[in-house]
């Protein structure tokens, strides 16, 4: 696709509207799928990985406003999607909507198998470009995080007051439990290692230590990290039970990531993740399963402003005094003032200060709020997939 000249772009018919609760409308032109997407919106900062982070389970329920002005350039392919392990492809996991400033350009790069555009429409993905994104990122933060709907439709009439009224009785995500929507439905076993520049993806191992991955909404390369250290991997339901989990015979458990609202999430997490520490689990939780690690433990969680999008936040380990810069995606936030005793802050954002990991006195149980796999994002943090593989070993021993 080709972006038309400023001159011409003022004057064609508006295709696209973002509807704010608050009664905003920002109008621009439609891309990929028609129709309305209802959800949260927030921005990301990143400038590459656009594919991975309309794919990431976590963002169900929420529209994504790119603060970087140009995609499209790196396309689309069958290997940088991030919602496989849930079983899941399509509207019901990921982004709902997409927010632009500028048309997605035409692909040029060897990857690519198709256009970011085309890709959108068969994802079900509804997308707006040509508005002032700085702008609503602004709102955003000032704000926070509003409600909306993104509406695409090819002839240009809206009904701007049902639009209003679609966002404004919206429920949002306070209390949602949408990890059950996004989870798989069966057990099913890592099948791939990470993937390589020369050689692609290599085949995860059969033998050694077994990881078990509680999918609330687990990102595909997170496995990928654990089976490229030659751990075997069974993803399982969201809702199994401690006891279904301990018949696996799993030397480690790891609590992925996902949406919604972490206290909902707790009402039947929480429980399997006390008894698995309870049997002495190495646990390791990332995300959303750090946050329900914390509610599990005793701690509570609060709603973020405008959250953490993107892949240049800067953390802190507070036992070594290192700074790495990690991949963010939450809008939730572990208060960490509510840390029991016995439970320890590991890492905090440089960001607002808020808390980025903790772990469990005398235990091999630890979590983080970033996403240490990346997909997009730096690699800083792959070194918190080998404490956990050394975990593995030290509760055997």
């Amino acid at each position: 696709m080709t972006a038309q000249p400023k001159s011409q772009e003022h004057e064609r018919r508006p295709t696209a509207l973002l509807v704010l609760a608050d009664g905003s409308v920002f109008a621009g032109f439609g891309v990929g799928a028609t129709g309305e997407a209802l959800g949260e919106v927030c921005f990301n900062t990143a400038m590459t990985g656009y594919q991975e982070i309309l794919t990431d389970p976590s963002y169900t329920d929420q529209l994504l406003c790119f603060t970087f002005p140009h995609l499209g350039i790196t396309g689309t392919n069958d290997e940088d999607t991030e919602d496989e392990t849930a079983h899941h492809a399509g509207p019901d996991s990921g982004a709902r909507g997409v927010i632009m400033r500028a048309e997605p350009g035409d692909p040029a790069s060897w990857r690519s198998h198709d256009s970011f555009a085309h890709w959108l429409g068969r994802r079900g993905i509804v997308g707006l470009y040509g508005i002032d994104t700085r702008a609503l990122t602004v709102h955003i933060r000032r704000h926070g995080m509003p409600h909306g709907v993104v509406a695409h439709q090819l002839d240009g009439n809206f009904d701007i007051p049902a639009l209003q009224a679609m966002a404004k009785n919206w429920a949002g995500l306070d209390m949602a439990d949408l990890a059950a929507q996004v989870s798989t439905d069966s057990v099913f076993q890592g099948k791939e290692t990470a993937w390589d520049m020369e050689t692609g993806f290599d085949t995860a191992p059969t033998e050694g230590p077994l990881v078990v991955v509680i999918d609330y909404g687990a990102k595909s390369n997170i496995v990928r990290r654990l089976t490229t250290l030659g751990l075997r991997v069974k993803v399982v339901p969201c809702t199994m039970p401690a006891s279904e989990i301990l018949v696996l015979k799993p030397d480690g458990v790891l609590l992925s990531n996902g949406p919604g609202d972490p206290a909902a999430t707790a009402k039947h997490a929480a429980p399997v993740i006390r008894d698995l520490i309870g049997a002495d689990m190495p646990i390791f939780g990332i995300c959303l399963g750090h946050q329900i690690l914390a509610l599990a433990l005793g701690a509570r969680t609060k709603k973020m402003d405008q959250g953490h999008h993107g892949a240049n936040h800067p953390v802190k380990d507070l036992d070594t005094g290192k700074v790495e810069i990690v991949s963010m995606n939450h809008g939730f936030t572990v208060d960490e003032e509510t840390l029991p005793d016995g439970v320890l802050a590991t890492h905090i954002s440089l960001f607002d200060g808020s808390n980025c990991g903790l772990r469990l006195k005398n235990k091999s149980v630890f979590s983080v709020q970033y996403h240490p796999e990346a997909s997009p994002g730096p690699q800083d943090s792959f070194y918190l997939f080998d404490d956990f593989k050394a975990a593995l070993g030290s509760a055997k021993a």
